[in-house]
């Protein structure tokens, strides 16, 4: 049998690690709307039609840590 591995190769290669980004490049940020408190805000993603889209702030109530 080969031999088993239980380290994450993901974190090398960059899957899902989620801490600070190694390129120097600022992210493209998009304009958005609010889906709970309707402002404008901007978000690091391209919204989709369809799906929710929260500030900074709304998300942060939603999802407190």
């Amino acid at each position: 049998m080969g031999r088993f591995d239980s380290r994450n190769d993901r974190s090398r290669s960059g899957g899902f690690n989620r801490g600070p980004r190694s390129d120097s490049q600022p992210r493209e940020m998009h304009k958005a709307v609010c889906d709970e408190c309707k402002k404008e805000c901007e978000v690091p993603f391209k919204p989709t039609e369809g799906k929710k889209v929260y500030c900074r702030e709304c998300f942060a109530r939603r999802n407190p840590r």
